[in-house]
């Protein structure tokens, strides 16, 4: 493929996510109060659309309570600044075996398994303009934790979430979520402008090195839009190979937790950080009211 630089670019900031990262940073936002103050800081700093998780304001736990994601949405929809709101669809997939010798049953404590109507619950409430569809199952970390997306559960959430009005946003861990996105697309069930997000490095999906990220990238239709990520050490290099790959860039501490060796970082800071990265290449930073119209938006 020859390189084709994306000049116009949207930032998404990933603000808070469900990994176990409060212990981590302080900065990792918990209660609906700081997840809103996080989006709206990032979105100050130049990032067009906030990616939401919520969780348990007492633990820090992540959760799928109705009611924090209404009062996250209310919060970010009365902000004095303009914002593309974008919420998980990803939980309630989450399959925790027992061990080696006895993986059934499984344990029960970690795995949180939910129907389609239930998984897309909170979507149907808050009406975001985006929403997220993990394209996959697979191994996803370390022990005995697998991510459990499977081909009938996203052919259902993808048609609620297109019978709702909201963009589901395409999150490939790897090749053949790609593979299955454009079956969807085939089949309807994914409508025109299709929104993808390429999760790189995340055990055990795509490694984040360029070989298999171009072949990621290869794989994107090219009347698709498309962002890229990375986690880790390598989340703050990964904004110019998103972009120089004609791509848009997401940062956040979902995904990454420090601004430099040793030096913890707050959203604002990492959207900071690429919107410099972005602009030093020579592309624009897009707002709110052009993503919209790129990827035909609902605005509520």
């Amino acid at each position: 493929m020859p390189l084709s630089m994306n000049r116009e670019v949207f930032i998404t900031c990933a603000v808070t996510g469900s990994g176990d990262t409060v212990s981590k940073s302080s900065h990792v936002p918990i209660t609906p109060k700081q997840i809103a103050e996080a989006a709206v800081e990032a979105a100050k700093a130049g990032a067009a659309v906030i990616h939401c998780h919520v969780r348990d304001p007492e633990t820090g736990a992540p959760s799928r309570r109705l009611d924090l994601y209404r009062e996250v949405t209310d919060r970010i929809r009365s902000a004095d600044i303009d914002i593309v709101l974008n919420l998980t669809a990803g939980m309630g997939g989450d399959l925790v075996f027992g061990n080696v010798e006895s993986p059934l049953p499984v344990n029960e404590k970690f795995t949180d398994m939910a129907g389609a109507t239930e998984r897309v619950a909170h979507v149907a409430d808050c009406l975001p303009e985006i929403c997220t569809l993990d394209c996959g199952t697979m191994n996803f970390s370390l022990g005995d934790y697998v991510m459990t997306n499977t081909p009938s559960m996203l052919r259902e959430m993808a048609r609620q979430m297109t019978a709702l009005g909201v963009r589901p946003e395409i999150e490939a861990f790897d090749t053949g979520h790609l593979w299955f996105a454009k079956q969807l697309a085939e089949e309807g069930l994914i409508e025109d402008p299709v929104l993808i997000q390429l999760c790189m490095g995340i055990p055990w999906g795509a490694p984040d090195d360029l070989n298999t990220y171009m072949a990621m990238v290869n794989n994107v239709p090219s009347n698709w839009t498309f962002s890229a990520f990375s986690i880790g050490r390598n989340a703050v290099a990964y904004p110019a190979a998103a972009v120089l790959a004609g791509g848009n860039v997401r940062v956040g501490l979902e995904d990454n937790l420090y601004i430099g060796k040793g030096q913890l970082a707050t959203n604002g800071q990492l959207v900071e950080k690429a919107v410099g990265v972005i602009e030093g290449m020579g592309a624009k930073i897009i707002g709110p009211d052009e993503v919209r119209k790129k990827l035909k938006l609902t605005k509520r």
